[in-house]
């Protein structure tokens, strides 16, 4: 339990920005937290799921599809977000175990 309190910081950082991703993966080197290591992967597979699929679009305009993509983002965001509040290790819903499978190379 105590292992969560101590990554909760860089946790919390990695869900603001790709920016804030990549600090806080720069934050778990030493010493490394499984709690922070796991959202930071949460957090970078959102950004760039994000990112990616607003590369798509800008191509084909579409606001139905734009409004889709932001509220798509922001409830995965959130969800992602307040289980870094809470000390839980939830996974995003669909993309989460993905995003882990994927992202191994942040330790």
């Amino acid at each position: 339990m105590n292992k969560i309190k101590e990554g909760k910081t860089t946790a919390i950082v990695a869900y603001f920005t790709l920016v804030g991703a990549l600090i806080a993966w720069s934050m778990n080197n030493e010493p490394k937290n499984a709690f922070a290591r796991f959202h930071i992967r949460q957090a970078f597979g959102l950004h760039l799921f994000f990112l990616g699929f607003a590369l798509f679009l800008s191509q084909w305009f579409n606001a139905y599809a734009w409004y889709g993509l932001y509220i798509c983002y922001i409830v995965l965001w959130g969800y992602g977000f307040i289980g870094a509040l809470s000390e839980k290790k939830n996974s995003v819903p669909v993309l989460g175990p993905l995003f882990q499978k994927w992202f191994t190379f942040i330790q």
